[in-house]
């Protein structure tokens, strides 16, 4: 159980969560996988224990690396369990490289994330590969490892998912039609990595014609209206999720990162800003809401799983909303921080840090925690300690070559090599 300690001064109460909350990845990962467990209880229909995330496992990589560099951990514990993960990976059922949304991690066989969606999910699939190029970062001292995760990479067929008309598509099974209802990866959302890693490929790479004229083309992409004094440049009315905005820059670094359409440094604060904002008028009269408490992104919720959002409201604070703003706003987190841990700790602080979500108005805190929303915790408070995860992943050639390839720039990015 992770000890509850008011009082700590700022830094000192970041470092206690960040710790705390890698306990997720460190102590309850899979044990014959390696994998993120997708969440620690609540599910219904599948077998917790058993099923582990594609995404949350390259998130979780990320925060492994994070508990390697500040000697949480010993570095061997780590890289036995990455040695046990890539081993898996290279078992585990793949639809041309692309795994699935999430799979059995005894068995490495793909389970179904909606009915009939058992095959490749390309945006987890990026989310992965984060993650694997974090790790083969951290651990270049080790070539035989950083081998076998390039070659994971590389087995990835970006291209697959193109369809005919240039759109990428999220899921894609190789011996079946598109679905009738299937949609593209457009707009202003987390798949932007899809895009990044994509166009930076080696053997399978998506054209840069798929971001410019499909991803950037959707009408919700573009914003450009003013929230309470905020303008936000991309995303849908009153910026979404704020996930939106922080999965995609976990891994990659949005600081001075520009192309045709925004600075996306500018993109995350705002998004942040624009959710707060929202909070702190309280247009339901949400108990508890304020400077102090903010922060509304996909969680659990009282009714099942939610996408909370400015335009779905249901008075549930998620910790990692406001925490996973760190980079991005961290004046404005801090206080939530603080509130969450020293105010309301008797109620949602426990083992692997907060629970996933809670609400003041309703009386009610959710018995589980998801690896999609503890990783980013321990992610962005160590990004806005360090930049430590901006600078693994910003280092990888697939970065490098996919950002200049779509037609960033950004203080990070090395001249082209002709």
């Amino acid at each position: 159980m992770a000890q509850l300690i008011r009082g700590l001064d700022d830094a000192a109460l970041r470092d206690r969560v960040a710790q705390a909350t890698a306990s997720y990845f460190l102590d309850w990962s899979h044990p014959v996988s390696g994998m993120a467990r997708e969440r620690s209880a609540g599910a219904q229909g599948y077998d917790v224990r058993e099923t582990v995330c594609t995404g949350g496992t390259g998130f979780g990589l990320l925060a492994q690396t994070v508990a390697v560099e500040r000697g949480w951990r010993p570095r061997r514990e780590i890289l036995d369990r990455l040695e046990r993960l890539v081993g898996f990976l290279e078992r585990a059922d793949r639809f041309d490289g692309v795994f699935a949304h999430f799979m059995n991690g005894s068995t490495g066989k793909a389970m179904a994330f909606s009915p009939g969606d058992d095959a490749g999910d390309l945006v987890e699939t990026a989310f992965l590969v984060l993650g694997l190029l974090g790790a083969a970062a951290c651990f270049s001292d080790e070539p035989w490892l950083v081998a076998r995760i390039q070659t994971l990479i590389d087995e990835v067929n970006w291209a697959s998912h193109v369809r005919e008309d240039g759109a990428v598509m999220w899921h894609r099974h190789p011996d079946r039609p598109w679905r009738p209802d299937a949609l593209p990866i457009r707009g202003w959302n987390e798949a932007f990595p899809v895009f990044v890693l994509g166009a930076g490929a080696r053997r399978h790479p998506i054209p840069a014609a798929s971001y410019h004229q499909s991803w950037a083309m959707a009408p919700a992409f573009r914003n450009g209206r003013d929230y309470g004094g905020t303008v936000l440049p991309l995303g849908p009315d009153w910026g979404g999720p704020l996930f939106l905005s922080q999965y995609p820059f976990l891994g990659i670094d949005p600081r001075g990162l520009r192309d045709a359409y925004a600075d996306y440094g500018a993109q995350a604060r705002a998004h942040a800003l624009v959710n707060r904002q929202h909070c702190l008028q309280n247009p339901h009269g949400w108990k508890g809401y304020g400077p102090d408490l903010w922060g509304l992104t996909a969680s659990d919720d009282p009714l099942g799983y939610v996408a909370h959002s400015p335009t779905d409201d249901t008075g549930v604070i998620t910790p990692t909303a406001a925490l996973a703003s760190f980079p991005f706003a961290p004046g404005e987190a801090m206080p939530v921080l603080r509130r969450m841990h020293d105010g309301l700790g008797e109620r949602i602080w426990g083992e692997a840090g907060f629970v996933d979500a809670f609400s003041l108005a309703h009386d009610w805190a959710a018995e589980s925690r998801l690896a999609i929303d503890q990783a980013p915790i321990v992610i962005a408070l160590e990004n806005h300690r360090s930049g430590l995860l901006w600078r693994l992943v910003a280092s990888r050639p697939e970065v490098q070559r996919g950002l200049r390839a779509l037609g960033f720039t950004a203080p990070y990015l090395a001249p082209a090599i002709a």
